[in-house]
């Protein structure tokens, strides 16, 4: 069974749709990129897909032992987020809040956990520096060690190079394309195409008067890609 199943979405914000027809499955090893315009509903998506805004009509079903609020979180930043006076530790730390529950303090396993998660993406020896003194590379890096935190069974990327020099961006696309390769479900949101098409196994396409899903090579042989007028 698949991971995350979407039937017949139209998405929008009270009586205002901004996104229908959207229907696509996520199987659990997926590297599924998000793509299209601005205003298409790309993050109106991501906000339904967390539980945030739920659809106005249409299912979000998950399976393959993936709960609701088992997806690990990369949000876009903001400056002030960027300027967040913590240590790299308590900000990875906090991806295990939900696990936590009601205990005061972290755990042993919890810490080793995020200890781990730090490790895969080269940012351990940086635990004890505070975030805002890292460069964006390494911010970005600790935010997905954070994601990793809640939960390696998938991860939901939000336009994870945004403001990053061309070598931080790369660096960062090759960490998360390793992160898939070793078992983890990648959903992201690009408005990088070459990256889109570089990295992932499959492409949903938004748009109001037309939706695509399916493999990055059934996109590249369709006329959404072929005609480049959706999004160049």
């Amino acid at each position: 069974m698949a991971q995350i199943i979407c039937r017949s979405l139209t998405l929008g914000y009270e009586s205002t749709k901004v996104a229908k027809n959207i229907s696509f499955s996520v199987q659990r090893g997926d590297y599924l990129c998000i793509i299209g315009e601005n205003g298409s509903g790309k993050s109106t998506l991501v906000k339904a897909l967390l539980g945030l805004n739920p659809p106005i009509s249409g299912e979000i079903e998950f399976g393959d032992d993936l709960r609701k609020n088992e997806i690990g979180y990369l949000p876009q930043q903001t400056q002030a987020q960027r300027d967040f006076p913590a240590s790299v530790e308590e900000i990875v730390l906090s991806g295990c809040v939900n696990r936590k529950g009601l205990r005061p303090f972290y755990s042993a396993k919890e810490r080793a956990a995020a200890d781990e998660a730090m490790k895969r993406l080269d940012v351990l020896s940086l635990k004890k520096r505070c975030y805002r003194e890292l460069s964006g590379g390494q911010q970005q890096r600790v935010l997905l060690s954070r994601a990793l935190c809640a939960t390696d069974k998938l991860i939901l990327l939000d336009e994870p190079v945004t403001g990053l020099d061309p070598k931080a961006a790369e660096e960062m696309y090759s960490l998360i394309k390793k992160l898939n390769e070793s078992g983890t479900t990648v959903i992201m949101v690009s408005h990088d195409m070459s990256a889109a098409l570089k990295y992932s196994s499959h492409i949903l396409r938004m748009g109001m008067e037309s939706v695509f899903f399916g493999t990055t090579s059934e996109y590249m042989n369709s006329p959404h890609y072929l005609n480049r007028g959706d999004l160049e």
